[in-house]
């Protein structure tokens, strides 16, 4: 895949990009492995100082970086914007709170003693040198989702970022140069993916995080695994969006589109899958239905869309063969289902939302990445679990319910890394990020996230003699 900006309003290519050699790669590995080497003595204060001031002239450059998202990969211009505000306020939550996240830990006077020690603690230090391997949906969020934690722990970061979103990627590297990291602290790397593995090989990376493809996740996990490399994996999604008879149907039918069609449809952790009590279904469904046709789909640079094109034209023609495949086995679409008139250039799909699915169906099992839901109709709690629960994923789930005794068992059965009550799944940097099965493994944000990284040491002292012997 070539490296360049092609913009998918239009499908034109507006910039390309060398990809760097293997001299380059080995110049900025260098680089990263001698920085690593002082940036790791420098304390939280000073890269607080960094990290808050990188805050900064992110929100000065919200426009303009906006507009470079938006023209790369499509998303409409109001949630770039407030992308790159998300981004500076979870920077800031890092500056503000990884001295606390990472302070020594003490065990209980009581477990010292029983450990034979004089004193014991716990001390979380940096690994090293970090390989982000970034995908283009989320292309400023989700490098500083790994970032922001992984700087603060001194550790230093490598991006290789999506081929489609070059601008961005470069926009990164300068912005943490700017705000005074050291030169090399954090490189964007311009190569293919073919170029992955000999980077993680290579013995001064000490580590790698992926959010991306299935494929990409084995692929990366496989080498790292040779290698004895720490990974956190980030996978794709098929987040169940359940809806019980005492939720309050009317702003779950609401937040339903914009859990769909958020970021065009294209994230992980959007609602895919609508699973909704026979009792309450059509109710929730006329209303969802009437939603998503009221969607604006159209240019993203304009203010007034709600629904920009598809990443790629590869990306769309990989949903219509899901929704294909679904209508020909009998699924019915109550609304969209093609492409949107008098959009003739660019790749829009217009919103849509399957009913009667089946477990035949291909969309059943794979994730459909743009703007299609599909609606099932289920007879209890029992069986909207195990619906929930049929697919290889577990990212997120949604549940509305205003009754606690569904709620707990939601809880206790969902397989997911999260379970959001009568509201959409959002991430937030004080709140761990990720999933179980095939959506993959470890935590971003929180503490957990900014731990991931840590070389987690234990310090023992042993008591001295007491001079008597």
């Amino acid at each position: 895949m070539p490296i360049a900006t092609v913009d998918p309003a239009t499908g034109e290519t507006l910039k390309t990009f060398d990809a760097m050699g293997s001299d380059e790669i080995e110049r900025r590995l260098a680089t990263a492995a001698t920085v690593f080497d002082r940036y790791r003595l420098t304390d939280f204060g000073h890269r607080a100082t960094m990290l808050n001031r990188a805050a900064d002239l992110l929100e000065e450059d919200q426009d303009e970086i906006a507009r470079t998202m938006t023209t790369e990969m499509g998303k409409p211009i109001v949630a770039a914007r407030a992308e790159a505000a998300k981004c500076a306020k979870s920077m800031r939550w890092y500056a503000r709170h990884a001295s606390e996240l990472l302070a020594d830990e003490h065990p209980s006077d009581a477990d010292v003693k029983d450990s034979g020690a004089a004193r014991a603690y716990l001390r979380y230090r940096p690994l090293g040198v970090v390989l982000a391997v970034m995908p283009w949906n989320f292309p400023l969020w989700q490098v500083v989702r790994f970032a922001a934690p992984a700087l603060m722990a001194g550790n230093v970061g490598l991006l290789k970022h999506a081929s489609n979103v070059p601008q961005t990627a470069l926009y990164l590297g300068d912005l943490f140069r700017r705000a005074g990291f050291p030169e090399g602290c954090f490189q964007t790397l311009l190569v293919g993916s073919g170029a992955v593995e000999g980077i993680l090989r290579d013995r001064r990376v000490a580590a790698a995080t992926l959010t991306g493809s299935e494929p990409a996740g084995r692929s990366v996990a496989a080498v790292a695994g040779d290698e004895v490399k720490r990974t956190v994996l980030e996978l794709g999604g098929s987040d169940p969006y359940i809806v019980m008879p005492s939720a309050d149907i009317d702003r779950a039918a609401r937040v339903a589109v914009t859990a769909r069609v958020q970021n065009n449809g294209q994230s992980c952790i959007a609602a895919k899958r609508f699973i909704v009590h026979a009792d309450v279904y059509d109710a929730f469904g006329e209303r969802f239905v009437a939603g998503m046709r009221r969607l604006r789909v159209g240019d993203p640079m304009d203010e007034s869309t709600d629904v920009g094109p598809l990443s790629s034209e590869q990306g769309r023609a990989d949903l219509e063969e899901l929704v294909d495949d679904a209508v020909n086995r009998g699924a019915m679409a109550r609304c969209g289902g093609r492409r949107p008139d008098g959009l003739d250039r660019g790749w829009y799909y217009e919103p849509t939302v399957l009913t009667d699915v089946s477990a035949d169906m291909r969309i059943h099992h794979e994730e459909a990445f743009g703007p299609v839901a599909t609606m099932y109709r289920v007879a209890d709690l029992d069986e909207a679990v195990g619906v929930a629960n049929d697919t290889p994923f577990g990212l997120s789930s949604n549940v509305w319910t205003r009754d606690d005794q569904e709620a707990r068992r939601f809880v206790r059965d969902l397989q997911a890394g999260g379970v959001f009550f009568n509201g959409m799944t959002a991430s937030h940097p004080a709140l761990p990020f990720g999933g179980v099965k095939r959506s993959g493994y470890g935590r971003e944000l929180s503490a957990h996230g900014i731990r991931e990284f840590c070389n987690v040491t234990t310090v023992w002292h042993g008591a001295e003699p007491d001079g008597n012997g």
